[in-house]
């Protein structure tokens, strides 16, 4: 009698201490919902906690993709500067591309490289033991000390005195989203005027627009007999990536050699409605080369994703692009006018 008397206050004290604790949903009100769960920080990449560390699974595939050997001999031990600091927009794929840039001249044998964050590292002394300067995804006015003009001037006469004395340069992607518009305050901006127009001159355009990643284009080749674009065999392919449109006034073919382009014709109204003031002439080239003084630049509008580098086409379009800048690879520079567009 004395242990159910027990159990039964037991339930008594227990029962309302639960229904104090637990929760009473209103009537006709949503359950409530879990605590939102803060996004983990990525570990490696242009964009995370180790900026300069490419993950491992794009190196993997990258060094997948290596094409076997070069296309020209080089004429003497050549050294690459991978100029790897933007000032704007930091793009994901930044420690990928410089360690693409490595891997492609040790697995060919065309050329070493260094990496540097640094813009202090463009000047006359430093760059004397190089052969090519590559532009990785440089972004703002990346080469401006805001607290030195000094520093900034010597800078960029460092860069243009080393490609018009008879070295290279070459740029892939956001190297032409640099010196434009009201980027050294504001480093997000987009056309606009040019800010250093030797330079804007010299890369063959400064960005406007972009289709966003992973729009698919449709890739032509406008000089299928130059040796930088045989790796194509004059065959259109298909891409997706972030794809760049420049600013009306800064892109001409009498100033560049056109490589490749978009094939407009292939985009659909609407992709084609997402830009807005689009070029009278439709003309949206993608790869190109030109002389500069006595050198030469290459440059590259796709390599914002990281598929770009374990795409082995376009590793080899960037080896070849790379060796005729650094004048190993002999190609036809000539710019065509625009009133000649396509008739190659």
């Amino acid at each position: 009698m004395r242990s159910r008397f027990a159990v039964f206050v037991l339930a008594l004290t227990v029962t309302p201490l639960l229904a104090h604790q637990l929760p009473v949903q209103p009537p006709g009100q949503p359950p409530p919902q879990p605590p939102a769960q803060v996004p983990t920080q990525p570990t490696c990449g242009g964009r995370s906690s180790n900026p300069r560390t490419a993950c491992q699974p794009d190196v993997d595939r990258m060094m997948a993709a290596l094409p076997e050997k070069a296309p020209a001999k080089p004429q003497k031990p050549r050294k690459v500067l991978v100029l790897a600091r933007a000032a704007g927009y930091v793009h994901s794929s930044i420690p990928l591309a410089a360690k693409t840039i490595e891997a492609l001249g040790t697995k060919t044998g065309a050329w070493t490289a260094t990496t540097t964050y640094d813009a202090a590292d463009i000047n006359t002394e430093n760059l004397r033991q190089y052969d090519l300067v590559f532009l990785d995804n440089t972004t703002g006015c990346f080469l401006d000390d805001p607290n030195d003009a000094q520093a900034t001037a010597s800078r960029r006469a460092a860069l243009l005195a080393f490609i018009r004395g008879g070295k290279g340069i070459a740029g892939i992607h956001a190297a032409s989203d640099s010196y434009h518009g009201n980027q050294c305050a504001s480093p997000m901006a987009s056309a606009g005027d040019p800010l250093w127009p030797e330079f804007n001159k010299m890369i063959g355009g400064y960005f406007k627009f972009h289709w966003n990643n992973p729009q698919l284009v449709t890739v032509k080749i406008d000089d299928p007999k130059s040796p930088l674009t045989a790796m194509f065999h004059g065959a259109e392919f298909d891409i997706h990536d972030e794809t760049y449109v420049f600013a009306n006034n800064s892109f001409s073919r009498d100033n560049v050699r056109v490589l490749t382009s978009v094939n407009y014709d292939k985009m659909s109204d609407a992709d084609k409605a997402k830009e807005r003031d689009p070029r009278p002439d439709h003309d949206y080239a993608l790869s190109w080369i030109r002389r500069e003084g006595n050198g030469r630049l290459f440059y590259e509008a796709h390599g914002h994703d990281e598929s770009i580098y374990a795409n082995r086409a376009m590793l080899e379009h960037l080896l070849a692009g790379i060796q005729y800048a650094l004048g190993d690879l002999k190609a036809d520079d000539t710019p065509y006018s625009s009133a000649m567009n396509g008739y190659l």
